[in-house]
């Protein structure tokens, strides 16, 4: 198999245990795969990464087949910074994966960055993986007493390892076993020298969907925004427990595991997923727009001259509590758009120049004013209680905050780099205790009811575990919330 070679300094990064201290919660990461046969798949796979974006800013790698060969590249930071016209070229083929990593398991080292590869008879088996397992650990001893050599710390190359520890059967059996014995969450793509294949697994509650590029070329990626950044047409969500099959005979569908309740996460609603992207055939911007109307319905107002987001996330809320309300709607803030991400330890003195960076308040908007402040979810109170301040320090007379999302009360074992339960601020404190802490005038969140209103699907086709600790898939008692989990030294190459 033909690679691409890595700065052998890059194996050595360290981890980027500092993380961004704001409230929103991490997801893990985006994937994309296409099959195209006369197309520059390589470039395609850029575009759609490069949408995805928005879904992991840790790493980015892409793998590329020609029928015969894989070739791949991978670096630490974003898409745009990894990948360039030298990179792109040497990426010929007709079949790509593509990954874009927020980590929820495993360190943010180059060696956890995906595509993940390993031998698959004569070839290779590659996958990009979005989302978590929950059986991590019980199934990583079970293969490594079997004598598997693991290389890297995260849960995706579990999958990759079980996948291609079944030589015995065909690559499509040895996936769908796989799937059956995986508990948790998780949307792959799987690349090998000559197919594309992508599974969901029987809850989705990681979103995947399905596309056609000059309605004869398959897509697959994490978000329909990927879809029309390439100009293909949108198909379909690929369903909770299917398998989808591209190769040169074509296209196949197959229920590779007995789909289970509906369970997609409710975040991707709120705040993940892109505002012109589309799942359950609902567009996003305008969920989050009817949000707004539902929040200014339960939370009213009244007094208020503006009502303002704190962007990007809760702009079409904000206009939707705007239009509700009857107040007008405006810019409070500017948000700086070209900060990325930094592997520089912070103290706290920088944490708070990092907020200030990132959100610079509008004075000639704010003074003398009565704010209504917009936002999509808190999690640990930190950040919303400094955007306040900053308000108020700009001249606003009150400031009263307006969640879209329920309190966060419980953690996620799903793919979200949520806090351990006890640093969420909702779940050791009250709505009134959170208000003095972040020291807005008022506080209110929207209700689970109101919010699934807004969306006009019934709450039980979603994961909402965070809010109202219903885990849709069991957590066993032993399972760690730590993205550590799997830490271990490894040898370096």
């Amino acid at each position: 198999m033909e690679t691409m070679k890595f700065d052998d300094d890059a194996l050595m990064l360290a981890t980027a245990a500092a993380r961004d201290e704001d409230d929103t919660p991490k997801e893990e990461c985006g994937v994309f795969g296409i099959y195209a046969p006369d197309v520059d798949v390589a470039r395609l796979t850029y575009f759609g990464l490069f949408a995805l974006q928005h879904r992991g800013q840790e790493s980015a790698g892409m793998m590329v087949s020609d029928g015969e060969h894989l070739k791949w590249y991978k670096e630490m930071g974003l898409v745009n910074q990894i990948f360039d016209e030298r990179v792109l070229s040497q990426l010929q083929g007709y079949i790509a994966i593509g990954h874009t990593r927020y980590s929820t398991t495993g360190s943010s080292i180059l060696r956890n960055a995906q595509p993940l590869h390993c031998a698959w008879g004569d070839g290779s088996v590659a996958v990009a993986h979005n989302g978590n397992l929950i059986n991590t650990e019980e199934l990583r001893a079970e293969m490594e007493a079997q004598g598997v050599v693991f290389e890297t710390t995260n849960d995706s190359e579990v999958i990759a390892r079980m996948i291609a520890t079944q030589q015995d059967k065909t690559l499509e059996d040895a996936i769908a076993h796989t799937m059956t014995r995986l508990r948790g969450a998780y949307s792959v793509c799987i690349l090998t020298e000559d197919t594309l294949i992508a599974i969901r697994d029987p809850h989705g509650v990681r979103p995947l969907c399905l596309g056609l590029l000059d309605n004869k070329h398959y897509v697959v990626a994490s978000e329909t925004c990927a879809l029309n950044t390439i100009g293909a047409q949108y198909v379909r969500e690929i369903e909770p427990g299917e398998m989808i099959i591209i190769d040169k005979h074509g296209f196949r569908e197959r229920q590779a595991v007995k789909q289970e309740r509906h369970a997609t996460c409710l975040l991707e609603f709120i705040y993940f997923a892109r505002p012109d992207s589309t799942m359950y055939g609902r567009g996003l911007h305008d969920a989050r727009r009817r949000m707004g109307h539902e929040l200014a319905k339960e939370h009213p107002c009244p007094g208020a001259h503006m009502v303002m987001p704190i962007p990007d996330g809760a702009t079409p809320a904000a206009i939707g509590f705007a239009e509700a309300s009857g107040i007008p709607y405006g810019e409070g803030v500017v948000k700086n758009r070209y900060i990325g991400r930094t592997f520089i330890q912070p103290d706290q003195r920088m944490r708070e120049a990092g907020v200030r960076m990132k959100l610079m308040p509008i004075k000639e908007a704010l003074a003398g004013k009565r704010v209504v402040m917009v936002d999509d979810s808190i999690v640990r109170g930190t950040t919303t209680g400094q955007i306040v301040k900053r308000l108020f320090d700009a001249g606003a007379s009150e400031v009263h905050v307006r969640i879209t999302a329920p309190p966060v009360q419980f953690p996620c074992f799903y793919g979200i780099d949520m806090a351990n339960q006890e640093d969420l601020v909702a779940y050791r404190h009250t709505v009134e205790e959170i208000r003095q802490l972040i020291g807005a005038t008022s506080l209110g969140f929207m209700s689970l009811d109101g919010l699934t209103r807004a969306i006009g699907i019934h709450k039980d086709k979603f994961c909402r575990a965070c809010f109202d600790g219903k885990y849709p898939i069991e957590i066993p008692n032993h399972v760690k919330v730590s993205k550590f989990a799997l830490e271990m030294p490894v040898n370096a190459k």
